[in-house]
């Protein structure tokens, strides 16, 4: 059997809830994980949230891994000889801890996006060289057996080369508005939309035709959420906090309190650090763009045109790949419909609300692939069932990450540092071309790849 490597974490919120689970066993699909992989030590800002995740640990049957001050990771490396840490903090500190894990010894695992900026994916760039060490952003959406057949579809040849490509992604009223409440909501922290969000699709694209993006044009702006947005549709005064929207029991409102897991890991935990996890979306002083469009050209000579919105109805993405010898198009519809019920709240899950049908009629939740080459007639490529979370592909991330798999022969899914700079420089590229209103070649960012 495999030797168990020691893993450290940094950043305990939502989303580390992932890599805990798999280093208890507690994820499906993951069970081999706690056979090659411990959780050794662990470090937040707020200590109520290690709290959380002591208790869930502990009750699974695992020891409690040792805890550090976010100031001490250089000693928790050294003292409890970790081999890989898992980095799930903010984005605008992935670039500061990475360094640091680096230099004292350890592979880094780091959430996407890699970073936010220029300057950091070179200091991030420089230590790798030091050290020799292994940086893996980790992109799950590669691991969705829909994105995973695109992908086939395109490396068989069945659509020819790659010409273009068409990528829009539809961000729901209840999703998009989230980033809207948190620390995403400062460009500062996040690098916009762009940055967090776009770097998965970005990574995708590049993964899907094998390419590598040269130049970006951009455009975008923050057209719906904010003070300035919601007086002129007339919304009124906002409160100062605590609604997720302003008006308590509106359609954009969140409610802590009435969620267990975002009660004990944010509401409850609000005394340690301050952080408010339901701002107000229509605050003043929100720097992200909830709109955002770019042009992307390619090293192969294909083009993407890109669209996001963070704000619409209903929930997925429409891809459209056209080659010299065909067509491919995937459309994937996550939530059909935001739903509103008597008391003007969202209905987040129909299935518990009678009065509501669990789907839309119309655009109900769905993923189909259809191959249509020339002159011939139209075809449903078959999509695999997947495990767990994201498009079923959370499981199947976990487990080549934790076995350290480097060969994912066809399909090519596991990213390596390269694969994440090449994700953010779209997007960093992309705030450079909103910025100054002209495109922006990327090795003019002097990136290292």
């Amino acid at each position: 059997m495999t030797q168990r490597e020691r893993y450290g974490l940094i950043g305990a919120g939502s989303r580390a809830g992932m890599y805990i689970g798999a280093m208890s066993g507690t994820v499906l699909g993951a069970e081999r994980v706690p056979e090659v992989a411990e959780l050794a030590a662990w470090s937040d800002v707020n200590p109520g949230r290690l709290d959380v995740y002591e208790r869930e640990v502990v009750a699974a049957g695992h020891p409690s891994p040792a805890r550090y001050d976010v100031d001490d990771l250089e000693r928790m490396i050294a003292d409890e000889r970790l081999d890989r840490v898992v980095i799930t903090t903010p984005d605008f500190t992935h670039a500061e801890f990475i360094v640091r894990a680096l230099r004292a010894g350890a592979d880094v695992v780091v959430e996407k996006p890699l970073t936010i900026d220029a300057e950091s994916v070179r200091r991030i760039g420089a230590a790798i060289a030091e050290t020799g060490r292994e940086v893996i952003t980790t992109f799950n959406y590669r691991y969705s057996p829909r994105n995973s057949t695109l992908r086939r579809v395109i490396a068989d040849g069945r659509i020819g080369r790659v010409t273009s490509v068409h990528f829009e992604w539809a961000l729901d009223t209840v999703h998009g508005a989230d980033y809207f409440r948190r620390w995403h909501r400062d460009k500062r922290n996040s690098g916009g939309l762009f940055i967090h969000k776009a770097s998965h699709h970005f990574d995708l694209v590049n993964w899907w035709i094998g390419a590598a993006p040269m130049r970006v044009f951009a455009s975008g702006g923050l057209r719906f959420y904010g003070a300035e947005n919601a007086a002129a549709r007339g919304l009124g005064e906002r409160p100062a906090r605590g609604t997720g929207a302003g008006e308590a029991g509106g359609p954009f409102s969140l409610d802590l309190a009435a969620d267990a897991r975002l009660k004990e890991l944010y509401l409850d935990q609000e005394h340690h650090d301050g952080y408010l996890r339901d701002r107000d979306v229509f605050d003043p002083g929100i720097t992200i763009e909830d709109n955002l469009a770019a042009l992307v050209d390619y090293d192969s000579g294909a083009t993407l045109s890109y669209s996001l919105n963070a704000h619409a109805p209903w929930e997925g993405y429409r891809v459209t790949v056209n080659g010299t010898e065909g067509r491919a198009e995937l459309e994937v519809v996550e939530r059909g419909a935001v739903l509103i019920g008597e008391d003007g709240r969202v209905v987040v899950d129909p299935s518990m609300h009678p009065d509501h049908s669990p789907v839309d009629e119309v655009r109900p939740d769905s993923e189909r692939l259809v191959l249509q080459r020339h002159w011939e007639g139209a075809e449903v490529v078959p999509i695999p069932e997947g495990i767990g979370s994201h498009g079923g592909g959370d499981a199947y991330l976990l487990q080549h990450l934790f076995d350290r798999v480097t060969d994912d022969a066809p399909l090519g899914r596991v990213a390596g540092y390269a694969d994440g700079v090449r994700a953010v420089s779209v997007g960093i590229a992309g705030n450079r071309s909103l910025e100054t209103g002209l495109p922006v070649r990327i090795a003019d960012l002097d990136l290292g790849v």
